[in-house]
């Protein structure tokens, strides 16, 4: 198979979707990997180190579109790149497209075999191709929010940890998943006052038994989720419903009553936000302030720290992009449900019922649409 790895064109998106090792990976199980000139220099790599792994570098992204039969991304492709798709063309890659109907509908006319990382499962039910990612963007969310209470960015003035004698800032986690238990280890390793709400009782027992006490461990509903972020300091809303639409747990009223320079740091963004104040930021203006609370949104949080992310990333990516270009696409999503859970979109049809059920519009189920 011929696989194509574009440059991002996302603002401060420095990632890339395929580093040279996966790329001698791909080229010693037979395919042939055509890479974008200076797709990797973000993070350290040039194009001859792309051509030793035994890759061929093209001008434009383009070409590469126009050359290769699967497209390994990072980033949901932007306008620009939706246009260069074509029927039958696999397109590995987050694509989020619950709140983004723009996106999906370019992506049902282009006719392509949209398949995304972050609705692969595994026997365990859990987002492998997410995970990652989700672990930076927990982990960063807590420096970012720490960024976002500084004076001179509209926040508190605190310091997380506090000193002795001056008490800490309370960090309130909405979400005890992925992002959440990585939030909250930051925020304990920097000696802040954690809770964390989640509304499943297994995942409260486990992030009690992991931080041994260090971390209030509280039953998510309407009232709990208003009490804490009211006494909050910085709020990470780290709440994840796979494929569908995040929903919308901190109202625009309680924005209005929160301590003033307080922050907020919605990483459930790519999924529309679960604050009802938020919308998407890049990281060349990651914050704005609505009624004296700050908020972060950048969509592309792990972008910022994208050597590391992008070496997390093709850990988790490259097994199944070898088994795409091994077997071809129908062959690997028919024998694996665990991808095939990955596929949104499949020449014109929608298959995440997430996705249709937030956007409006007919869906297929993934195994009828195959046959």
């Amino acid at each position: 198979m011929i696989i194509g790895v574009p440059k991002e064109i996302k603002v401060h998106e420095y990632r890339v979707g395929m580093v040279p090792a996966s790329v001698s990976e791909a080229v010693a199980h037979g395919h042939r990997v055509y890479v974008e000139t200076q797709a990797g220099a973000g993070i350290g790599f040039s194009d001859q180190d792309y051509i030793d792994a035994g890759a061929q570098i093209l001008p434009t992204a383009e070409d590469v579109f126009a050359e290769s039969e699967m497209i390994v991304k990072v980033k949901e492709p932007q306008a620009i790149e939706r246009a260069m798709l074509r029927e039958g063309q696999i397109l590995f890659t987050y694509l989020h497209l619950a709140p983004d109907p723009e996106q999906t509908i370019d992506l049902i006319n282009s006719k392509a075999v949209c398949i995304a990382y972050e609705t692969v499962t595994d026997d365990f039910g859990r987002l492998p191709l997410l995970a990652p990612m989700s672990e930076v963007a927990g982990r960063m969310s807590v420096q970012a929010g720490a960024f976002a209470l500084e004076k001179s960015k509209g926040g508190r003035g605190m310091l997380l940890a506090g000193v002795p004698g001056v008490e800490p800032a309370k960090v309130v986690v909405i979400g005890g998943g992925v992002v959440g238990a990585n939030a909250a280890q930051m925020a304990v390793g920097l000696r802040a006052n954690v809770v964390v709400l989640d509304r499943n009782i297994d995942v409260l027992r486990k992030l009690d038994a992991q931080f041994a006490g260090d971390v209030q461990c509280v039953f998510s509903t309407k009232d709990a989720i208003e009490k804490h972020v009211l006494e909050a300091d910085l709020v990470i809303g780290g709440v994840l419903v796979a494929g569908a639409a995040a929903p919308k747990l901190v109202t625009a009223e309680m924005i209005k009553n929160m301590k003033p320079g307080s922050a907020i740091v919605d990483v459930a963004i790519d999924q529309g936000g679960c604050v009802e104040t938020s919308h998407a930021t890049t990281h060349s203006e990651p914050t704005y302030i609505v009624d004296d609370v700050v908020h972060y949104c950048v969509a592309n949080m792990p972008g910022a720290v994208a050597r590391t992310s992008t070496f997390a990333l093709n850990n988790v990516t490259l097994p199944y992009i070898l088994k795409l270009a091994d077997k071809g696409y129908k062959a690997a999503l028919q024998e694996d449900k665990h991808l095939l859970n990955g596929l949104n979109v499949y020449r014109g049809k929608i298959t995440c019922e997430e996705v249709s059920t937030a956007l409006d519009l007919p869906y297929v189920s993934a195994e009828e649409a195959l046959v």
